[in-house]
């Protein structure tokens, strides 16, 4: 399926250059017996519909043209923005997380937990330190980043 990712990310990154949008992440996935093209789109300020059925009509036009087919199975065709709950997945993703509240998902348990929130203080490219509370108490935890599974902004409640 990684194939059809990196083509789909070449198809659709001069489209999204060309209109100052970022390109966030694409996944091809099967849910039950679909299949699913999404990709994550967003800009400064937030994306709208009208951007994304853009962008959704031009990437589906350079897929049609495609020889050969690089999907050849029938698929649902997803352009959406990422939401407030935004993936860290670059460099540039974090750097904009810093300050900001995010949750964190590990492979392998930290004091027994897999799963963190709290605020990202800073990070490197080797682990990431992320402000938790615990009832009253704050903590400062490091994470080594080949241990997160995922990691994304969230909303504090």
């Amino acid at each position: 399926m990684s194939t059809v990712v990196e083509t789909v990310t070449d198809i659709v990154t001069p489209i999204l250059d060309a209109q100052k949008f970022e390109l966030v992440e694409v996944e091809f996935v099967k849910e039950g017996k679909n299949w699913f093209l999404r990709v994550f789109i967003d800009k400064e300020g937030g994306i709208d519909i009208e951007e994304c059925a853009f962008v959704s009509e031009q990437l589906s036009e350079q897929l049609d043209q495609c020889e050969p087919d690089p999907i050849p199975q029938a698929y649902f065709l997803e352009v959406s923005s990422p939401g407030a709950e935004r993936p860290l997945k670059k460099e540039a993703d974090y750097q904009r997380a810093v300050g900001e509240y995010i949750h964190v998902s590990l492979y392998q348990p930290i004091d027994g937990e897999k799963q963190f929130e709290g605020f990202l203080q800073s990070f490197d490219e080797n682990q990431l330190v992320i402000k938790t509370r615990i009832k009253t108490r704050e903590k400062e935890r490091t994470i080594d980043r080949k241990n997160i599974a995922k990691a994304r902004l969230a909303i504090q409640f």
